[in-house]
């Protein structure tokens, strides 16, 4: 998917998960469960394809220490407004996901969060990607990632399943957690029916 073409035009239906009760209560219970046991600051998080900075905002918000990336200027202006606004510390970076380290992505984070970056690049881009993730990611590290099923949409993201997330990121231990609750915009759930899932990455 084209995401500087989607910001350029003002297309990024995305954004409006967070006024979705539904969606909200199923991330934030996700990130409960990646805190259990800690207090804060939880330690070192990564917001892959980070936008807007939406979800980047709301884990420094609870003690992450969060580094964004995101290809695209205008969503890292947009997310600099929002860090901005909200008080937080978040250090935002305008990299590839492809290429974390060349971007100076590295580290030993402890939570890696894509709520729709994966899913939309092509299949040699989704390796390079979790090629990526598994070097910055710590040995005890938690990958939450969002996926579509797989279905035809044109240049819209074609979705992920399960067994392909297996196949790229070997030796992680992947669950389904079901559906993300997220309903879009009418226009974009009638065209795309996204049919969202969470899925939890574990080193195996």
């Amino acid at each position: 998917m084209n995401y500087r073409l989607a910001y350029a035009v003002g297309f990024h239906p995305w954004e409006s998960a967070i006024e979705t009760p539904a969606f909200v209560a199923s991330i934030e219970r996700l990130f409960d469960e990646a805190e259990v046991g800690r207090d804060p600051p939880y330690g070192s998080a990564l917001d892959l394809g980070t936008g807007s900075g939406i979800w980047g905002v709301e884990l420094a918000k609870r003690g992450w220490q969060v580094t964004g990336v995101d290809i695209v200027e205008k969503a890292l202006g947009r997310a600099r407004d929002r860090v901005d606004e909200a008080g937080v510390e978040m250090e935002l970076v305008r990299g590839d996901v492809t290429d974390l380290r060349g971007a100076g992505v590295d580290g030993e984070y402890r939570l890696v969060l894509d709520t729709g970056t994966y899913h939309g690049l092509t299949s040699e881009q989704r390796a390079a990607m979790a090629r990526e993730v598994d070097a910055v990611a710590g040995d005890e590290a938690t990958v939450l990632l969002l996926a579509w099923e797989p279905k035809r949409r044109g240049p819209l993201p074609r979705g992920a399943t399960r067994e392909e997330l297996e196949a790229n990121f070997p030796g992680w231990e992947v669950t389904d957690l079901g559906r993300t609750n997220f309903t879009a915009p009418k226009p974009v759930e009638i065209l795309m029916k996204p049919n969202e899932h969470w899925y939890r990455l574990r080193r195996e």
